[in-house]
């Protein structure tokens, strides 16, 4: 199997071209073809010597691997199936252990929605996901493994948008925080001068609250944080979100207070409401308990009915007294629009797969 280049520094580039007979310089010529000119070959890369291209396409590819499906919804809102080869591993996908990772063929799928001047890509980091939240499809599938940094960043440079994409979220299928170290290297290549030369201010993050990578991530990058809350109580989380046990939303919400999100950088609390169960006022006053003192935005989602989970989503009238209650309080709610629900494209309905 080929290495793959996407996901390299320029001193990793240097050394492989070093290796295959280049001078050291072309390792930042190969980094402005993957990440400037995001090319599909090495082919493509012709300042590079014939004989050089050859040398490289020996070992390596770009990885920037064609979507296998695209289905576009009534909204604008457009689906892309990606193959991958996942590492069956809980740790980093490095270059030099990747014969050691027992490695399986998977699917996943990335999410581009258009918002008037906007396009935000919705990215996976996982095929499949190990967190189990009973109302989520993803999560349903079981996990299949880990995206190397190339699985990742081909979903950016081989969909139909990606040189007018604005922004991206890591809320597609898979918890980032489970795979954190190929995540984080997705981010410097985003955020690198060298690579897509992002602001940090255009990613964010979502996760249901990893506490050990959550707390490398708020130290090591500027990038924006969503946190999959869903209920306050941990009694009730835990009945839908098996990681309560591991991660109290209690714990989570108290490291986050630790940091500053008075200015740029965003915190943001992701709600699925659901009829009856999570939509009354004692959980509206208990968010707001939960989140005294903390500068966020909490997002009111409807959830998007799935087979074999018993709750509805919240009648319209419901989720506005909700937003009305929190916002009384000074937290800044807002109900979230779906997109993209007649393709199976909208939050918790990702599954891996089209038919």
């Amino acid at each position: 199997m080929k290495k793959k280049l996407l996901g390299k520094n320029p001193l990793e580039l240097k050394q492989i071209a070093l290796e295959c007979g280049l001078p050291s310089y072309a390792g930042g010529q190969i980094a402005q073809w993957l990440y400037k000119k995001k090319v599909r070959t090495v082919d493509e890369m012709t300042n590079l010597s014939k004989a050089g291209r050859a040398k490289l396409s020996e070992n390596y590819e770009t990885g920037a691997v064609a979507y296998t499906d695209c289905r576009v919804s009534s909204d604008g809102t457009r689906k892309y199936l990606f193959p991958v080869t996942c590492a069956l591993s809980s740790g980093l996908w490095a270059a030099e252990s990747e014969e050691q990772c027992r490695m399986e063929t998977s699917c996943v799928e990335s999410v581009m929605i258009p918002e008037l001047d906007r396009k935000t890509l919705c990215v996976s980091s996982q095929a499949g996901c190990k967190m189990g939240c009973r109302f989520c499809m993803t999560g349903r599938q079981g996990f299949h493994g880990n995206l190397s940094p190339a699985d990742i960043l081909a979903q950016f440079v081989s969909v139909d948008e990606t040189d007018s994409l604005t922004g991206t979220v890591f809320m597609g299928m898979g918890e980032p925080l489970d795979n954190y170290e190929n995540v984080l290297k997705a981010i410097e290549v985003l955020t690198a001068d060298w690579g897509f030369g992002w602001s940090p201010k255009r990613i964010t993050l979502s996760s249901i609250g990893v506490l050990p990578s959550l707390r490398r991530f708020l130290d090591e990058t500027r990038c924006h944080l969503a946190i999959s809350m869903h209920n306050p109580f941990p009694d009730e989380r835990a009945d839908i979100m098996p990681v309560q046990k591991a991660y109290d939303i209690r714990d989570v919400v108290s490291l986050i207070k630790k940091y500053d999100f008075t200015g740029q950088r965003r915190v943001s609390f992701e709600y699925t409401m659901f009829s009856g169960y999570n939509d009354d006022k004692r959980h509206a006053d208990a968010i707001i308990r939960l989140l005294s003192g903390l500068e966020c935005r909490v997002n009111l989602i409807r959830f998007h009915r799935i087979p074999d989970f018993p709750y509805e989503t919240s009648p319209d009238g419901i989720m506005e007294i909700f937003r009305d209650r929190l916002s009384r309080a000074g937290i800044t709610a807002t109900i979230r629009a779906s997109r993209g629900e007649d393709i199976f494209a909208a939050c918790g309905m990702l599954a891996g797969k089209h038919s």
